[in-house]
């Protein structure tokens, strides 16, 4: 975004402009070479012709203006090594550039933050929230402290109460006659009733005929 509003830096800018000063070299200089080896070829066919014909100077001639262009061409393929080679080290400096341009940045950022935090402050911060728990801890105290009649109930006694309740309640529980579990698909066990003699049949047979007459 700063760069967009202020512009580049000025040393990136003059790499940028001389990387590209060295593109545009090398694309002459392989436009070049490509003109020459086309002329080598053309030189190459020339002596052929001269040799079929017997024009043997002729065709010596045309090997000579071969070898030239290809001495040039060698040459510039060396112009292309040194500018590629040149090129490499001045993407390697813009790198390093741009890499230590951030770490200053960077540090520039973490000594103003520093400076805006000072440690002093960082104590007395950390002193008043100390204080304000302490105080929040002996105001919880406080409330939970018991107050008026139940201050003066002995804790030791409400705890031998307690003991007692829940011994008899215990013993409550060990006197209850224990349920018989029940068998699943069995009918509960009525108690039978005694069977009655003749002679109790027949008195209450008797009486029910007098309750019916109404005796």
């Amino acid at each position: 975004m700063m760069n967009r509003l202020f512009g580049k830096p000025k040393h990136e800018g003059n790499a940028l402009q001389t990387l590209d000063k060295l593109n545009e070299t090398l694309e002459m200089l392989e436009k070049k070479e490509k003109v020459l080896l086309k002329k080598a070829g053309q030189e190459v066919e020339k002596a052929k012709e001269y040799t079929r014909s017997k024009n043997k100077r002729a065709a010596i001639q045309c090997l000579k203006r071969k070898r030239l262009y290809e001495q040039q061409v060698e040459q510039l393929g060396n112009f292309q090594l040194r500018i590629h080679d040149q090129m490499i080290m001045l993407e390697g400096a813009k790198a390093t550039t741009e890499t230590v341009d951030a770490l200053r940045s960077g540090a520039s950022a973490m000594k103003a933050m520093q400076k805006a935090t000072n440690i002093d402050d960082v104590d007395k911060t950390m002193d008043e929230i100390n204080e304000q728990t302490e105080n929040m801890k002996q105001i919880q105290e406080a409330l939970s402290t018991p107050i008026g009649a139940a201050a003066d109930f002995d804790e030791d006694e409400l705890e031998a109460e307690l003991e007692e309740l829940e011994g008899a309640e215990l013993e409550e529980q060990l006197l209850q006659p224990t349920p018989m579990p029940s068998v699943p698909g069995r009918q509960p066990v009525r108690p039978v009733a005694p069977k009655r003699t003749a002679e109790e049949e027949e008195l209450a047979a008797l009486q029910a005929e007098m309750a019916l007459a109404g005796y």
